[in-house]
């Protein structure tokens, strides 16, 4: 069923306005779409870190302590996967490629 003129000025008005949308425009790229897995990736990566130097700190303590950090490091690495999951091989090329992008400085003046 084709669109009557009316529904197709509409269209284009809405096309428009979404183009210009700078906000819009940002949360829907390549690099928007996955820019929150890949913050909680980073975040989950340096909790892990923290709960293997924990792991390592508290078996001078106690064994139970250890495990205790090690369930909590335990928990990030599935954090990580999950998000991981989430982005996928499609969105891990596409993050990696704008993480490759040269970005550009602009002279201060």
């Amino acid at each position: 069923m084709p669109l009557s003129d009316d529904e197709q000025r509409i269209l284009r008005e809405i096309e428009e306005q979404l183009q210009t949308d700078e906000k819009f425009a940002n949360a829907v790229s390549s690099a928007g779409l996955y820019k929150h897995s890949a913050r909680t990736v980073w975040r989950s990566s340096v909790g892990m870190l923290l709960a293997l130097i924990a792991v390592v700190a508290t078996l001078q303590i106690h064994y139970l302590v250890a495990f205790g950090a090690f369930v909590v490091m335990l928990g990030f690495a599935v954090s990580i996967e999950r998000q991981l999951r989430m982005i996928g091989r499609a969105g891990v090329q596409d993050f990696a490629q704008n993480i490759r992008r040269p970005r550009v400085k602009f002279p201060r003046g």
